[in-house]
């Protein structure tokens, strides 16, 4: 079994997209047992709070299944039950590296830098861009499916 984690800031728009979308790619694919696929927060302060609702628009117009969600932190222990930890921006590793240790960033990837064209995905909670943030989210997604497709270990 394949186990992903989502990172974001909050864990209430970036990090559960990626999550349900990723959820949805492999189940048409007839995959969904491969994997085991969650998301979390660098910090704590939407602990608890479900998906914001924007975020949660953003899927049901793409016709992704919105699953039950509950924002949490990420915790050292994470690096030890995941293979790979997915952050969104640049920012976020470092709070990845703070929760999970240096010896453990090995597994952390900034999920755009899987695509042809690496960078930052801006946090839609601030700019009101939930389209544009659902977009280059799936094509993160798709790029990092390709990844694991090709055996690769190299970024």
């Amino acid at each position: 079994m394949i186990k992903i984690l989502f990172v974001c800031h909050g864990n209430i728009c970036r990090s559960p997209i990626g999550r349900m979308i990723l959820c949805e790619m492999v189940r048409k694919e007839g995959r969904a047992a491969e994997f085991e696929i969650d998301s979390c927060a660098t910090s704590r302060e939407e602990i608890g709070n479900p998906i914001y609702p924007p975020a949660r628009r953003v899927l049901e117009r793409h016709s992704i299944p919105v699953l039950p969600h509950r924002a949490r932190q990420l915790t050292k222990s994470d690096a030890e039950t995941f293979d790979y930890i997915l952050y969104m921006e640049r920012s976020h590793e470092s709070g990845v590296r703070r929760i999970v240790g240096a010896e453990n960033m090995g597994k952390a990837y900034r999920l755009l830098d899987f695509t042809e064209c690496p960078r930052d995905i801006d946090d839609p909670w601030y700019t009101g861009e939930f389209e544009q943030a659902f977009a280059e989210i799936e094509a993160g997604c798709r790029a990092f499916l390709r990844f694991l497709e090709k055996g690769k270990t190299d970024r």
